[in-house]
């Protein structure tokens, strides 16, 4: 019990109170302190709601594709990359119909998501054979870079 008492009191110190940013210097270094300057972006409410959907499914896919990576279960993690996130996925995600209302900024970002998931893909199953991650990795933070950048610039109203 004395081993776990400092743990819990560490964790209790670094819980943030609910609705409050974890690290003041981050919020400030990424604009949440101040006004949200991001280029607003207008759809129909049911493209909204579609786009924000799949949105939530590229952030799960992501978690699951780090669980995947985890494991070292490359195939898998290839596997969802390529089907829910890659240039394959654009057909199902209903991409051609949300364009038109998209900045040329905004489906820049977009298409280099989807073109580096596809990279990540190849290299995740390339770790499936050499056992090396570290380029799956690296392609990974390719991908999620694409997201922060495209959120950074826009929201959705």
């Amino acid at each position: 019990m004395k081993k776990i008492l400092p743990v819990l009191f560490t964790l209790a110190a670094c819980a943030a109170p609910e609705g409050r940013v974890h690290d003041p210097a981050m919020a400030a270094m990424h604009g949440a302190a101040g006004p949200d300057t991001r280029a607003a972006v207008r759809f129909p409410p049911e493209l909204r709601a579609r786009t924000l959907a799949n949105m939530r499914d590229h952030l799960a896919t992501l978690q699951q594709v780090q669980d995947a990576l985890g494991r070292g279960d490359y195939d898998r993690a290839a596997g969802l990359a390529e089907s829910r996130l890659g240039l394959s996925s654009l057909e199902a995600h209903g991409a051609h119909q949300v364009a038109p209302y998209m900045p040329a900024g905004m489906q820049e970002a977009g298409t280099a998501m989807h073109k580096a998931a596809s990279r990540f893909a190849i290299e995740a199953a390339n770790a499936g054979a050499t056992g090396d991650a570290k380029p799956a990795i690296a392609a990974l933070a390719g991908v999620t870079a694409q997201c922060v950048a495209c959120h950074a610039a826009y929201r959705l109203e």
